[in-house]
């Protein structure tokens, strides 16, 4: 029998508290408003009788989709301190240094099972420009999302913070096609992300899904986005 062979990983403390509450919170809020959203799109029929609408059903999903919409939109207080506090929480994507495009590549390359390896990375520059992709698609959300709402009250406060998006598309019913639209493209993101977290998981075992319960990875070798961090801890 062989003898087992021991192996000595790193363990980096990335992801603030604050950052993995938001983190969870956005993936109960962004179900529930992609599922709301759908009913409010195209409401059930009654007894396949058109187009008589269920009003009540309908005026609940939708104040369950403006709950969904503002709890979000409260917990990126969250995500704004966890990015003041903790350096793990400040991985964006590098993209003014040249190596980045360059790695990206060799780890979606990896992604499509067309390359063995990637070079180890605390958060890979592919993830960390999909992170930041999902940002501006989450804010294109924030800003047609409210830009509908105050469109009912034109006299409110919030009118004069988001109705320009109307202006800017020129028409409600185009904004509310975007807002439709980018809801698919999060769903896709959606999609990939756990794809990328579950095969990372299984193939590297780095801790790639606990970290967001615990803010740790365990790295056998010493990433290379490391001195990004500031302090490491070791351990087995």
């Amino acid at each position: 029998m062989k003898p087992m062979k021991e192996e000595k990983r790193k363990v980096y403390y990335i992801f603030s508290p604050f950052l993995r509450i938001f983190h969870w919170i956005m993936v109960v809020a962004i179900v529930t408003l992609f599922i709301t959203g759908l009913f409010i799109t195209k409401p059930p029929v009654v007894l396949g009788i058109e187009p008589t609408y269920t009003s009540f059903f309908t005026n609940w999903v939708r104040n369950i989709h403006f709950l969904a919409a503002f709890t979000f939109c409260a917990a990126f207080i969250l995500r704004i301190y966890g990015f003041i506090i903790n350096k793990g929480d400040r991985l964006f994507p590098r993209v003014w240094e040249g190596h980045f495009y360059r790695e990206t590549l060799d780890v979606a390359l990896h992604y499509m099972l067309l390359k063995p390896t990637h070079a180890p990375f605390l958060r890979n520059p592919l993830a960390r420009a999909s992170y930041a992709g999902l940002y501006v698609l989450v804010l294109i959300e924030i800003l047609t999302g409210f830009a509908m709402f105050f469109a009912k009250n034109p006299n409110s406060i919030g009118s004069s913070l988001f109705l320009w998006v109307n202006v800017v598309l020129c028409d409600e019913m185009v904004t509310h096609w975007v807002h439709h639209i980018v809801a698919w493209l999060i769903m896709v993101f959606a999609i990939g992300h756990v794809y990328m977290v579950a095969r990372a998981d299984i193939m590297e075992a780095e801790g790639e899904a606990s970290s967001m319960f615990s803010g740790v990875k365990f790295l056998e070798h010493t990433p290379l986005d490391a001195c990004e961090l500031g302090k490491e801890s070791e351990g087995k």
